[in-house]
């Protein structure tokens, strides 16, 4: 996944440090992703959620808000309202690229920024909200001790996640007067809203709030025993898997012609977890699949093997093609099932002349329906005419090329 490290001008000027997560191959939408309170452009959830969609073709600007991370600015000077010019300003930066975003996403008191940024963005299509309060003054529990001293000295230092932040009562004054109920209700866009029951930093009852107050498209998806900041890489995984899967129904994905020779696309493969064996594999916008091997070899199994999806393909191969010839010639066939199985035997046990190991697919096949003997047998030699099968028995060229 290419990453183009970038800065524009927030809301006061200031430069916004960014980065751009693009697709290796065409650009077929654009997302914005907006952080949770205090945090980064960098939290492992936004970085999990980028990398799937920009593997289905979204590329995604993750940026820090005036004052935090590597952008410019002073925190203590930043208000809610001005997060959200923030991303106003995110999305005009995109929109002067002939990136215009058609997706909003955004994480906690960032999720509450994007629902009110969606009116000063005409071209979104689709909003995702994480863990987002439905009430922008629900973070001022973070700080609750020091309003006093907020509200007679103007601003405190407080310790938020460990690390010192200054807040100045312009930022307090913004989020107690800031209602979101009229904004949500005049959304004009789906709305995709992902929340944890167990979440203890911003209640489920939130969600509840945003759900009721938004009107249709809407959906809820619960994120199980998920920490607030989506912590662990299987729920952050999850989080992603949901999202890329419901995008693509509001969000429109063109994908343009295969490259000459590939009929069927590009089949993209990536590295999704480097301590173990897990690949992303996407096939187009719409088709995403995850690989794995076997915890007893290192891996996670969260994922078919290598050799798995190549006996899925012959499994799915060898279904299709036996419905196809039934089709065509009327044959009372109401069921197919086919079970694959793969190991490696010795060249002389599976009758071939070659010497050491070859690989074995054993295929079971049941056919349902009514049908005869002969047409039994019949769909039994089709079965070996399925083109999987044909390339599995024949040799195949691969030509590989390393890349810049």
């Amino acid at each position: 996944m290419p990453t183009e490290r970038i800065t524009f001008a927030g809301h006061d000027g200031s430069q916004l440090a960014a980065r751009l997560d693009l697709p290796d191959g065409p650009v077929l939408a654009t997302a914005l992703f907006a952080h949770c309170f205090t945090c980064s452009k960098d939290i492992p959830a936004a970085r999990r959620i980028s990398s799937r969609l920009a593997a289905m073709g979204i590329a995604v600007l993750r940026f820090d808000f005036t004052g935090l991370g590597h952008s410019g600015g002073e925190f203590a000077n930043t208000t809610f309202t001005s997060n959200v010019e923030d991303l106003i300003a995110a999305a005009q930066y995109l929109a002067g690229r002939n990136m215009a975003p058609a997706l909003l996403i955004g994480h906690s008191l960032g999720g509450a920024a994007v629902l009110r940024a969606r009116a000063g963005i005409p071209s979104i299509k689709a909003v995702v909200t994480l863990g987002a309060p439905s009430d922008p003054g629900h973070v001022s529990h973070h700080f609750q001790e020091a309003m006093p001293q907020i509200q007679q000295d103007g601003s405190a230092e407080v310790t938020l996640g460990g690390r010192p932040f200054r807040i100045g009562k312009a930022f307090v004054d913004d989020i107690s007067e800031s209602t979101l109920t009229p904004t949500i209700a005049d959304l004009k866009a789906a709305l995709l809203i992902l929340h944890a029951p167990r979440d203890e930093t911003v209640s489920i009852e939130n969600a509840s709030a945003i759900f009721m107050a938004a009107k249709h498209p809407k959906s809820f998806v619960t994120l199980d025993d998920a920490d607030h900041l989506i912590t662990r890489a299987a729920d952050a995984e999850y989080a992603a898997d949901v999202i890329t899967a419901w995008v693509s129904r509001y969000v429109p994905l063109c994908p343009p012609a295969p490259p000459p020779g590939t009929p069927e696309g590009v089949v993209r493969v990536t590295e999704a977890d480097r301590t173990g064996f897990m690949q992303d594999i996407q096939a187009g916008p719409r088709h995403h699949v995850v690989a794995d091997e076997p915890a007893s070899y290192g891996g996670t199994d969260r994922g078919m093997s290598p050799y798995g999806f190549i006996s899925a393909g012959l499994g799915a191969c060898t279904s299709m093609t036996i419905r196809m010839y039934a089709r065509r010639k009327r044959w009372p066939l109401t069921g197919i099932s086919v079970d694959v199985c793969h190991d490696k035997v010795h060249a002389q046990d599976a009758g071939l002349a070659n010497e050491g190991k070859v690989d074995q697919f054993r295929r079971k096949i049941r056919l349902e329906g009514p049908l005869d003997q002969e047409q039994r047998a019949r769909l039994l030699e089709i079965a070996d005419k399925c083109p999987v099968h044909r390339t599995l028995e024949g040799s195949a060229h691969i030509t590989t090329i390393l890349l810049p």
